[in-house]
């Protein structure tokens, strides 16, 4: 399957092409399974990259009053933004066993810390102590972990993080127990403290999203049925890509592609797969340019982005594997763009797009600059890229 036909189909299914725009945050989400939330700005940005129109309040009506689209700990421990239907999904297929590691982790916290004597007491601790949290969360409501770990003793406890490291630290237990409960599905983040780049998060009992909690899927199931809504929107790929982007071992990527019974492709030498019934070519599309934020669920969907990146990561991606802000046209990057210290934004093109594409281009940022009416990005949970700090000055 050649290179221009990945790059229509990314075009179509991530909602890039201009006739693929949509109007609903929601279906931006199911397009690409999720949408990637670790930096709170990029779930706006990405999903306004492939709406006609719309702005902050869409995205914040479907996040907090609709409910629609719901934030969990997913893939890689990684938070996502994804829809209400597809939750239970990504929970059992990822989240469940981020959450098995997550109680691991707390468990040993809890011992070296002291609260109890003997590892059966630590655990009767740590229950006693969810259940102080959920009552706490369903009397408020919505809360801080800030305020949460004023209501009870326990949740005011202090753990210690790093121990003996240079860059040892406290944390209240509270901030830690919010983190599990999220990765079980108990909790939810909701509304941020201040404007919508913000991380800090209220939370809020997850049976106020979903009044009969998530629906309770078979893992393996679930593992199976995320393959493939991520070939669907990702594929062709690599049973390597899909390994990496789910953060799953090779026996669990296996197992979950076994059904689907995938179809052999070559990918430019490559061995790569496509579900058996997505053989057809993609329908022809018009010229497209988008600028998507940095983490953006498209570029971080592949582990091998070689077809679509170029020779251009080493000055659009950070040191820990995590891309900036990119200019994309007809399928590739060809670019990046950052804000600069005035606030506006800036592009930089790594190659030649000719006239048209340049224009294009300039015309997504000036749409982009009129929903962002003056706010400035920050880079969260990642470095800067090269090419990003350059514009940045």
């Amino acid at each position: 399957m050649a290179v221009a036909e990945r790059r229509a189909r990314l075009g179509l299914r991530h909602r890039l092409a201009t006739e693929a725009r949509t109007d609903a945050p929601v279906e931006v989400a199911r397009s690409l399974v999720a949408l990637h939330g670790t930096d709170p700005s990029s779930v706006y940005v990405g999903a306004w990259a492939r709406m006609h129109e719309g702005g902050v309040a869409d995205i914040e009506r479907a996040l907090y009053e609709d409910r629609s689209l719901i934030r969990l700990l997913g893939m890689r421990r990684t938070v996502f933004v994804t829809s209400l239907d597809v939750a239970p999904v990504l929970q059992a297929a990822c989240s469940r066993a981020v959450a098995a590691r997550e109680r691991r982790r707390l468990l040993d916290l809890l011992a070296a810390s002291g609260v109890a004597d003997d590892a059966a007491g630590v655990r009767g601790w740590l229950a006693r102590a969810e259940d102080a949290a959920l009552r706490a969360l369903k009397a408020r409501g919505e809360t801080t972990a800030a305020e949460l770990a004023g209501d009870d003793p326990l949740l005011g406890t202090e753990v210690v993080l790093a121990r003996g490291k240079s860059y040892e630290g406290r944390q209240k237990v509270a901030s830690r127990l919010l983190l599990l409960l999220a990765a079980e599905g108990q909790v939810v983040r909701g509304r941020p403290r201040g404007s919508w780049t913000s991380h800090q998060y209220r939370w809020a009992p997850l049976t106020d999203w979903s009044p009969g909690g998530l629906a309770d899927w078979d893992t393996q199931e679930a593992e199976t049925d995320l393959a493939g809504r991520w070939l669907r929107a990702f594929g062709p790929a690599t049973a390597e890509d899909l390994r990496w982007w789910a953060g799953w071992t090779k026996t669990q990527t296996k197992r979950a592609l076994t059904p689907l019974r995938p179809v052999e492709v070559d990918l430019d030498g490559n061995t790569g797969i496509v579900l058996p019934d997505d053989l057809e070519p993609p329908s022809p599309t018009g010229d497209w340019a988008a600028l998507l934020p940095g983490l953006d669920s498209t570029p971080m969907g592949w582990q091998d982005r070689g077809w679509f990146l170029g020779e251009h990561g080493p000055r659009l991606f950070d040191r820990y594997g995590n891309i900036g802000p990119s200019l994309w046209w007809n399928g590739r990057i060809v670019g990046g763009w950052a804000q600069d210290s005035e606030g506006e934004i800036v592009c930089r093109f790594l190659e030649d797009i000719g006239a048209a594409g340049r224009t294009a281009v300039h015309a997504e940022a000036d749409r982009l600059a009129a929903r962002l009416d003056g706010v400035r990005l920050t880079a969260r949970t990642r470095g800067r890229a090269w090419l990003e700090e350059e514009l940045a000055r």
